[in-house]
C-alpha cells in the first residue's frame, strides 16, 4: 500500500538513502554476501547519482509497456480503497501534485504545475501556491484553487463525514483555503497551534474540483472518482482506454503544457503472477518491471542480456496486520501468543533472504533502519521470535487450553479457523503465509490461507482475520504515523483503538521545527502498539527494477512515488545521437 506523508527535514534519511544507494556494487566478490545495493553496469550510476543514472539523448515515437502488479478497482487514490501503490503508479502521469519525490530521496516542488511554493507565516502557518498560468486539465478548465479546496475537503474529515479518505492528516487542521489572482494562487492557512510538519505531503495529488461539482456532493463525487476510469487529466498523459485485468493504456495529453514527452504510449499491463514477468521480458511483451523481488525472479533477470536491472533497499516494510474486529483476536493475550510464535527471521530466511542475505528482521512501525529516528520497539516484546513455550505459556496464563489439536478459550470454546489473506501471485506472501500456518498449528490454531486480487478493498471492508502486505513509505515521516495508526484514520484497517497513542500522534502531527521531539512523541505510540500485539513488522523490502536496455530515464527510485515519478520524461534511446 502507499503512504503519503513526510518530515519537515531530510534528517536521518541521509542515513537511508547512503544504506539503499551509496554502497559500491563491486564491494563483494562473487558468492559474498551482499550489503549494499547490486545492480547490472548500465544502472551502476545509479549508485552515485540516482536523480540522473540511466539518462540519454531520446527519440521521438515509441511505445514502453510496464508490468502492473494489480488490477485497479479503485481510481480515486485518496480513499481508503485507492490508496493502493499500484494504481497511484498506473495514474502518475495523470494526475497533477504539487511535489515529487525523488530517487535521492529529496522533495522538489512541480515545476510543471507549480511556479512557488511559499510558507509566508509561522503563526498561524500559512502556506502560499502559485500555480503555473498555464496550467489546465485536458477540457481546458484551469488548474486552479477549486481542486486544491475539493481535495481539501474531502480529506479533512470535516466536510465530507462520507468520505473514507485515506488520510486527513494536514487536511484537519487547515482553518481556511482560498483562492485569488483567477484562482491561481491558493492561500492555507492552518489552525491555531495545529502547524503540520508534512505539509509537502498535500495535496499530492490533486483531482479536479469543477468535474466534482457535475457529480454531486462532496461524497458522491468522491465515490465517483472511485468508480470511474478518469477522462480528466492535467499530466503529460491521459488514458486512451482501459481494458479490466489486461492493461491500462496512456497516450499523450494535447492540452499538457509542459515539455511533450518523447512516447506515443505508455502502457501499464497488469500481470499478477510473478511467474509470468521474466518470460514476458524475454517475449518482449513487457519492457520494465518493478515486483517485489523473489530469489528466482532476481535470478532470472540477471540474466536477460537485454535489460539493465537494480536490487537496493527501499523505504517500504513488509508486516503482519491482525483484524481486532474478530471477537477472538480482540483479546489481548491470544494477539501476543501468535505474534510470539511467528518465527521472523524463518520467514526471512524462506523469502528475501534468498536474495538479500543481510536482511535483518525490522522492529518499528513508522522508520527503517538507516533512519535517526529508528528504534527497535518489538524485539523486547518478544513479538517475532518464534518462541513456541513462550506462546504457550502466554495462552496457558490467560486461560487457554490445547486439546485435540484445537485451541480452547477459557470458556471451552475453540478459536475457529482464521483467514490469512495476501495479493494474488505474490510468491513471496504465499511462502510467508504458509510458514505462520504451519506456526500457528502447534498452538491449536487452523490458518486457512486466502488470496485477495483487491487489496484496498479487502482492507478498507475489513475482509480479513490475518494479513500480510506492506506499506511503501514517503521521505516524510511525520504526518504519516497518524495516518496509519490514529483510531479514526481509514487506514487504521485493524480497527486498532489506544487514547494514549491518540494523544501522542496527534502531538506529533503539529511538532513542527523539533523532529527528534515529533519522533520520540511516534516512538511512544509505536511503543504501545508493539505491547498491544496490534502489527507485526517483519522486514525492510527490496527495490527492485529491471528495464530494456533502450529506453532510458526509467531508474530505480526507493520512495513510495517509485520510477514512475518522471514517467513524462520516459523515452527510447536515440541510438545515432
Amino acid at each position: 500500500m502507499q503512504m503519503y506523508r513526510r518530515s519537515r527535514g531530510r534528517n536521518g534519511l541521509a542515513a537511508i538513502a547512503a544504506l539503499a544507494l551509496a554502497v559500491s556494487v563491486s564491494a563483494c566478490a562473487k558468492g559474498e554476501d551482499q550489503t549494499g545495493p547490486d545492480s547490472s553496469i548500465g544502472f551502476a550510476e545509479c549508485v552515485t547519482k540516482p536523480n540522473t543514472c540511466n539518462t540519454g539523448k531520446t527519440k521521438a515515437g515509441g511505445t514502453i509497456t510496464y508490468a502492473l502488479g494489480k488490477d485497479i478497482k479503485a481510481w480515486n487514490t485518496l480513499s481508503s480503497a485507492g490508496n493502493t501503490l499500484e494504481y497511484s503508479h498506473a495514474l502518475f502521469g495523470v494526475m497533477p501534485r504539487v511535489h515529487h519525490y525523488y530517487p535521492d530521496l529529496s522533495v522538489q516542488v512541480n515545476k510543471d504545475l507549480i511556479d512557488s511554493v511559499e510558507i509566508t507565516s509561522k503563526s498561524p502557518m500559512t502556506v502560499v501556491y502559485k500555480i503555473k498560468k498555464e496550467a489546465v486539465w485536458n477540457n481546458g478548465d484551469p488548474v486552479s484553487a477549486a481542486d486544491f479546496e475539493y481535495t481539501w475537503k474531502v480529506q479533512n474529515g470535516k466536510d465530507c463525514p462520507g468520505c473514507k479518505a485515506a488520510s486527513t492528516s494536514g487536511f484537519s487542521s487547515v482553518e481556511s483555503l482560498t483562492g485569488s489572482a483567477d484562482g491561481k494562487i491558493v492561500t492555507v492557512v492552518f489552525k491555531d497551534k495545529e502547524a503540520f510538519p508534512d505539509w509537502q505531503a498535500m495535496f499530492v495529488p490533486l483531482y479536479p474540483g469543477k468535474i466534482a461539482a457535475q457529480h454531486g456532493d462532496l461524497a458522491a463525487s468522491f465515490a465517483w472518482f472511485e468508480q470511474n476510469v478518469p477522462t480528466y487529466s492535467a499530466g503529460p498523459y491521459k488514458i486512451e482506454k482501459y481494458e479490466p485485468n489486461f492493461a491500462l493504456t496512456l497516450v499523450p495529453n494535447d492540452k499538457w503544457w509542459g515539455a511533450k514527452p518523447p512516447l506515443d504510449k505508455v502502457i501499464f499491463r497488469i500481470i499478477t503472477k510473478d511467474s509470468e514477468l521474466i518470460p514476458a521480458m524475454r517475449n518482449r511483451e513487457i519492457n520494465a518491471i518493478a515486483p517485489i523481488p523473489t530469489a528466482d525472479l532476481v535470478t532470472q533477470a540477471k540474466e536477460l542480456a537485454d535489460s539493465h536491472w537494480y536490487l537496493g533497499k527501499n523505504l517500504s516494510w513488509e508486516h503482519i496486520d491482525l483484524n481486532l474486529k474478530n471477537t477472538f483476536l480482540a483479546d489481548k493475550a491470544l494477539r501476543q501468543a501468535i505474534f510470539t510464535a511467528i518465527d521472523r527471521q524463518a520467514i526471512i530466511a524462506k523469502t528475501v533472504g534468498q536474495y538479500a542475505p543481510d536482511t535483518k528482521p525490522i522492529g518499528n512501525h513508522n522508520f527503517v533502519p538507516g533512519m535517526t529516528a529508528y528504534k527497535d520497539v518489538v524485539s523486547a516484546t518478544g513479538q517475532g521470535a518464534g518462541n513456541l513455550d513462550q506462546a504457550k505459556k502466554i495462552l496457558t496464563d490467560a486461560g487457554y487450553k490445547i486439546e485435540g489439536g484445537k485451541l480452547l478459550t477459557k470458556t471451552g470454546e475453540a478459536v475457529p479457523p482464521l483467514r490469512m489473506r495476501h495479493t494474488t501471485g505474490n510468491q513471496l506472501r504465499k511462502d510467508s503465509c504458509e510458514l505462520v500456518a504451519n506456526t500457528l498449528k502447534q498452538l491449536g490454531i487452523d490458518i486457512k490461507v486466502e488470496q485477495t486480487d483487491d487489496l484496498g478493498g479487502t482492507l478498507t471492508k475489513g475482509d480479513f482475520d490475518l494479513i500480510i502486505f506492506a506499506w511503501v513509505l514517503s521521505p516524510l515521516r511525520i504526518g504519516g504515523a497518524k495516518q496509519l495508526w490514529h483510531s479514526t484514520s481509514a487506514s487504521n484497517y485493524g480497527k486498532w483503538v489506544n487514547t494514549e497513542s491518540d494523544k501522542l500522534l496527534d502531538e506529533a502531527a503539529k511538532t513542527v521545527g523539533d523532529d527528534p521531539k515529533a519522533h520520540d512523541l511516534i516512538n511512544q505510540a509505536n511503543t504501545l502498539m508493539a505491547a498491544d500485539a496490534y502489527v507485526l513488522p517483519l522486514f525492510q523490502r527490496e527495490v527492485f527494477i529491471a528495464v530494456n536496455k533502450t529506453y532510458v530515464y526509467v531508474r530505480p527510485n526507493p520512495t513510495n512515488h517509485g520510477p514512475v515519478y518522471n514517467v513524462g520524461a520516459w523515452g527510447l534511446l536515440d541510438q545515432a545521437a
